[in-house]
């Protein structure tokens, strides 16, 4: 069945006015994107390139905001024409900001300060230091200082907006050491965190003894995954971890002594010392062998995704269930494409627990179902499938007359992402908006044109394409994001020379044109960084 007939942005504008809506407090919110997708997709709307910029380090984008300078510097994209929110002193290369992580205020927590209830940039430095910066001001917030007796590196979510994991770069020793075969007792270090108010949960650390060759190790979701150069993944409870293994609570902010030394947790030169120590192996939850360690849960009820741990495997996925390890029904997913870049696979973002399968000339999205009379089982079956927009080559076995006379068909194949066919680069998902968004790149002449393709997420059907204006090189890395109105798109040239074109939704093109045009001439829509 084909989607069901909805109401226009007049009606829904009429309706909000009245007040016909649920005493539900999100349904508001709803209506009111439902009216800005309707606007994004219709056929007169346009998305107009209103400002274009350079940066010598690399650009971030969160939120509606444009981070320069290693997160020192941040632009709003949320005006129509991009403002300066706030630039942070320079400062030298100890303090230079390596990692950062947005945080936005949780709805029903009473929180100390009044300024918590604001975004605040969560950010490493380069020296050790944790600090909680305000989004909107640059001011520091917070300070906490990690340790001296390793580098912290990564930030990542834990927890969604509630629980950070802050990872250290590993410990791989000297090369004296490592040529006197001296082994690192410690590969790594994680440190965890509530946050706002900012609290600390312990500092684990990953040795080799427990664990053996760690090649990596993270935390998601309260699991602890370690993963080793062999393709073995392993997952343990870092809640029965913590229960089993911590030596002494710690609170920030509190006087401590620790291994003959006092200080106050969090402060330097004292920091915070670690105090989970693992000195048994911990019970193991689930353990998968697969190629490069690519390891996916998702689905409904839980699967995962992993390739067979052969290199002939590459490009063959399969589908299993967690609780017993059982391969789904079609669970074998593999797609006959014949490429330089293998295809990807992960579960869809928008927790209705399908998958997306992405190759260079399709995209699939795969649904999880019981199987008929065997509600035990389940199976994968297609959804809808994307296709690029391809002709067939007019060249491709045509016959060839020689010299004496004989006909011979010239037989060759074309890859499947040759860059003079359409080929999809990007797939992202708008949850607000409830839109997938393709990025398709065809090579014409010596140029690459890219459009980034608006698609509905519950049929797959094409709503809207944008062209992207400037040229598309497919070696170069490339990010494009689609918030709401804003259309992003930030590339890497060589040379470590970044780029940054922000797209705006317009309704009234003409109206449009002539203020582009302005700024053009007051040459106010291109800065470098």
């Amino acid at each position: 069945m084909g989607p069901s007939q909805k109401p226009n942005v007049c009606g829904r504008l009429s309706r909000r006015a009245l007040g016909f809506f649920s005493r539900d407090a999100g349904m508001v919110q709803r209506t009111n994107l439902g009216i800005l997708r309707a606007l994004v997709c219709q056929e007169s709307t346009k998305f107009k390139n209103v400002w274009t910029t350079h940066s010598k380090s690399p650009i971030a984008y969160e939120r509606g905001r444009i981070y320069f300078n290693n997160y020192r510097c941040c632009i709003s994209s949320v005006a129509s024409e991009p403002r300066k929110l706030y630039e942070m002193p320079r400062c030298s290369k100890s303090e230079k900001i390596e990692d950062a992580l947005l945080w936005e205020c949780p709805v029903g927590e009473m929180l100390p300060s009044p300024s918590d209830y604001k975004s605040s940039l969560i950010a490493l430095t380069a020296h050790n230091w944790l600090l909680r910066i305000s989004a909107t001001t640059g001011k520091v917030l917070e300070k906490i200082y990690l340790a001296s007796y390793c580098k912290f590196r990564y930030l990542s979510w834990d927890t969604p907006q509630e629980v950070i994991a802050v990872k250290s770069a590993q410990n791989k020793g000297s090369t004296l050491a490592r040529q006197a075969g001296i082994q690192q007792p410690v590969l790594l270090y994680l440190a965890v965190f509530h946050v706002l108010p900012f609290s600390l949960i312990g500092i684990l650390e990953i040795n080799k003894k427990i664990f053996g060759n760690v090649t990596d190790a993270t935390l998601s979701h309260g699991i602890l995954i370690v993963m080793y150069s062999s393709g073995l993944v392993r997952l343990y409870s870092f809640q029965a971890i913590t229960k089993q293994f911590m030596q002494q609570k710690l609170d920030l902010g509190c006087a401590c002594r620790w291994g003959g030394t006092t200080g106050t947790v969090g402060e330097a030169p004292f920091g915070i010392p670690c105090n989970i120590k693992i000195t048994d192996t911990p019970p193991l939850l689930f353990e998968v062998s697969s190629l490069e360690n690519a390891f996916q849960i998702g689905g409904h009820p839980w699967h995962y995704i992993i390739t067979p741990n052969k290199k002939k495997q590459k490009g063959v996925f399969h589908i299993c269930a967690l609780k017993d390890n059982s391969l789904a029904k079609n669970g074998i997913q593999e797609m006959e494409c014949c490429s330089l870049e293998s295809d990807w696979i992960y579960f869809h973002p928008d927790a209705s627990g399908r998958i997306i399968h992405v190759g260079p000339n399709q995209v699939k999205v795969l649904k999880l179902s019981e199987v008929e009379n065997n509600s035990a089982q389940h199976q994968i079956s297609e959804d809808f499938v994307i296709l690029a927009n391809r002709e067939r080559n007019k060249n491709e076995n045509l016959p060839t007359v020689t010299a004496s006379g004989r006909v011979v068909k010239r037989s060759f194949t074309i890859l499947d992402d040759d860059p003079e066919q359409e080929t999809f680069k990007i797939v992202d998902y708008e949850d607000e908006l409830d839109l997938l968004s393709v990025v398709a790149v065809t090579q014409i002449d010596t140029e690459g044109k890219a459009h980034l393709d608006f698609h509905c997420n519950e049929y797959g059907t094409l709503l809207k394409s944008i062209p992207l204006m400037e040229s598309w090189d497919v070696t170069y890395s490339h990010e494009v994001y689609f918030d709401r109105d804003l259309v992003l798109h930030i590339e890497q040239k060589p040379s470590r020379v970044f780029s940054c074109y922000v797209y705006q939704m317009v309704c009234d093109p003409g109206e449009e044109e002539e203020t582009t045009d302005k700024r053009n001439k007051t040459d106010h829509n291109n800065f470098t960084f």
